[in-house]
């Protein structure tokens, strides 16, 4: 890294090397922390795995989507730790260790983006950029008290980055305002195929509502509740359960094509969570993934026509605010199960999802988003820097 204190352990210990960026242009005066899935020239991808680490070269070519923030102006101060694999939700690397949540130092910070979430709670990075899969930069945003986005599938180039799961990774990054969210937007993602209207229409998806608890549904009515917005029901038939399991299903049948054969040629060491997902992903048949496979087409489409050109969701991000470190083995084993029911949505129909900070549950932050049409994500931010401006204004 290139700073000189590293207070939350957001940065993985490499070597400095400086990295070029040009001196003008729209994120001039930014700095940018990038998660270590990206190359970076100058600098190992260790992608949060020892064995990753041993095996890569350094890098001399830098990741199109790096190269394109280091050339409006921002300035990179280094590489940030991952979930090793980028397969987990919770910011906890056995082998180099849990960034802190300095939003909330006794709890988890999110993953698998946790180092530049890290870093950019913590004032030590303005942008940080990361990776979602199933929630890899959403849950973290909400845990962190942060701004952040996982765009419209496949808008962000994933050159350069390692893959987990093609139809579900995207590129995502954090701020800690809507302003540099919006900066950072405007430079990756050109010009929106659908601009939406000063004032979309609002819809409030019940039944994902209904899975809130009281204090969780308490930050969302506060937020969300004096908006005129038509009810609607979301999920597929079967509900959100059905929903999530086609996601496993799908995830993992990507996963047997991309980490699983590198895996089983490496003999890597499997930690804990990562042996589970590992066995599932191998023993995943293409047979197996056709039943989801047209589930998430169809939802796919369910929500495209909901959503039109002008429809804005108005989405809880995850079930709960982070859990504590020393929470007992029954939360680290259950929570990802509760969350993904949310997260999922916007990962099987690949749609724009925006998080920003909301409140507070049980003393930790918990944020709330809005999910949009295909395709317009700049103004997706736009209507959330206002929205949130209108709120608490």
């Amino acid at each position: 890294m290139l700073l000189e204190h590293d207070p939350v352990h957001a940065f993985m210990p490499y070597p400095p090397v400086a990295v070029a960026s040009s001196p003008e242009g729209a994120l001039a005066g930014l700095t940018l922390a990038v998660k270590d899935l990206f190359d970076v020239a100058g600098y190992r991808t260790g992608c949060g795995c020892p064995t990753k680490l041993a095996e890569s070269d350094i890098k001399t070519k830098t990741a199109p989507v790096v190269q394109k923030l280091l050339d409006a102006g921002a300035r990179f101060v280094g590489k940030t730790h991952t979930d090793e694999l980028a397969w987990s939700l919770y910011g906890m690397n056995v082998h180099f260790g849990t960034p802190i949540n300095a939003a909330a130092p006794d709890r988890i910070p999110g993953g698998s983006s946790s180092g530049s979430a890290a870093a950019v709670a913590a004032g030590l990075a303005d942008i940080g950029l990361g990776t979602d899969t199933g929630g890899s930069v959403r849950a973290p945003s909400s845990f962190c008290g942060l701004w952040g986005i996982r765009p419209t599938h496949a808008r962000i180039s994933l050159e350069g980055c390692m893959e987990l799961a093609a139809s579900f990774d995207t590129c995502g990054f954090f701020a800690r305002d809507a302003k540099t969210l919006a900066e950072t937007g405007a430079v990756v993602f050109g010009n929106d195929r659908i601009e939406l209207p000063e004032t979309p229409r609002l819809i409030r998806p019940v039944d994902m509502v209904a899975r809130l608890g009281e204090e969780q549904k308490a930050v969302y009515d506060s937020f969300f509740g004096d908006l005129s917005a038509q009810e609607a029901r979301i999920y597929p038939a079967g509900g959100a359960d059905a929903l999530y399991e086609a996601y496993r299903i799908l995830q993992a049948y990507d996963a047997k094509q991309s980490v699983v054969p590198w895996i089983e040629k490496s003999g890597m060491p499997l930690a804990r969570g990562i042996d589970e997902r590992f066995a599932q992903a191998r023993s995943i048949s293409a047979a197996e993934a056709e039943g989801p496979n047209a589930l998430r087409a169809a939802f796919r489409d369910k929500m495209d026509d909901m959503l039109g050109t002008d429809g804005v969701l108005l989405a809880p991000v995850v079930h709960d605010a982070p859990f504590r470190l020393d929470a007992p083995q029954e939360v680290f084993d259950g929570f990802r199960h509760l969350a993904m029911p949310f997260l999922c949505v916007a990962g099987m129909t690949g749609l724009p999802q925006v998080v920003f900070p909301a409140g507070k549950v049980d003393g930790a932050p918990y944020g709330l988003s809005i999910i949009g049409p295909r395709g317009s994500d700049r103004s997706l931010i736009g209507f959330a820097a206002r929205l949130a401006g209108y709120q608490h204004g």
